[in-house]
């Protein structure tokens, strides 16, 4: 961490831990939403409606980035930060609890992320990275065990659907890696495309279903979903790097598989089980030790 003043720190912590609430946040609400009236072409919906419609102003400053991106790039930002990843999570959770999902898709995405950087950005896969992995991969096992102990039940298709959208997620991160884009310039992207390519087709598919559900409802998702998750994460995330440097800072992501399930306890009433405790365990401390946490000086 950066030579920083104790209340320089303090500041860092709170926005990160604010940023991992939003994340967490933003599984348990969609959840709650699926629990009620929504589906999760609705809540897919609702979020870029929002989201694509206050970063349009952004959008248009900033264009399309296609000369850093590529196609390809671009493909990946819209996939992983735009609509798709965000039904695949959506989806999840009609299968599997909101813990499994905190679990699976943050927990497990920086994993991805050193995977495909190893692959495609040629970056080294460490020792470190690889205890990660042990770890982190030990939890799922925990996971699926929790389930059932075996392949096939209706959770695992939660399960597959979680890691899809990590994938997803991982590609979006490597992307804007690749093409040293601000995060907030990617998000943009992705929620003004969504904007204009989902929203089009989920009126024709749904027509006005949607306004069948309470406002409550429609307005919790919106603030939550569109706003929080989609704009106010990732400023909070960003601030969180520029004050506690960018080890420290990812350390952060380490804590939504917990806060996921804590959250999940008295919004959703789901008590994570004695296995899925040891599993939310072991894929935070992979997290950590992936994303680059510091770890204890060794003393001489």
């Amino acid at each position: 961490m950066p030579n920083s003043t104790t209340s320089e720190y303090i500041r860092g912590s709170a926005y990160g831990l604010a940023a991992v609430c939003i994340w967490a946040g933003f599984i348990v609400v969609a959840r709650l939403g699926l629990r009620t009236s929504l589906s999760p072409w609705d809540i897919t919906a609702v979020r870029f409606g929002v989201a694509g419609s206050l970063l349009l102003p952004y959008f248009v400053s900033k264009g399309l980035a296609l000369e850093r991106l590529g196609w390809i790039g671009l493909a990946a930002i819209v996939i992983g930060c735009g609509a798709p990843m965000v039904l695949l999570a959506n989806l999840g959770l009609l299968f599997a609890p909101a813990a499994h999902a905190g679990a699976l898709f943050p927990g497990v995405m920086p994993l991805m992320v050193a995977i495909l950087a190893a692959a495609i950005l040629k970056e080294a896969f460490s020792v470190r990275k690889r205890i990660g992995l042990a770890l982190i991969v030990t939890g799922g096992i925990a996971i699926v065990w929790g389930a059932g102990g075996t392949l096939g039940t209706p959770q695992n298709v939660g399960h597959a659907l979680f890691l899809a959208a990590g994938l997803a997620w991982a590609g979006y991160t490597i992307a804007l890696r690749a093409a040293r884009l601000a995060g907030l310039h990617a998000a943009a992207i992705a929620a003004v495309i969504s904007l204009a390519l989902y929203l089009p087709a989920y009126a024709y598919g749904s027509g006005t279903s949607i306004f069948q559900a309470p406002l409550s409802d429609i307005a919790l998702q919106a603030i939550v979903q569109g706003l929080l998750t989609g704009i106010v994460g990732l400023l909070l995330y960003g601030r969180m790097v520029r004050i506690l440097g960018a080890s420290v800072g990812s350390a952060f992501v380490a804590l939504t598989p917990v806060m996921t399930a804590l959250m999940a306890i008295p919004v959703l009433g789901e008590w994570p089980s004695a296995i899925d405790c040891v599993a939310i365990a072991l894929i935070s401390v992979g997290v950590y030790v992936v994303s680059g946490g510091p770890l204890p000086a060794r003393r001489a």
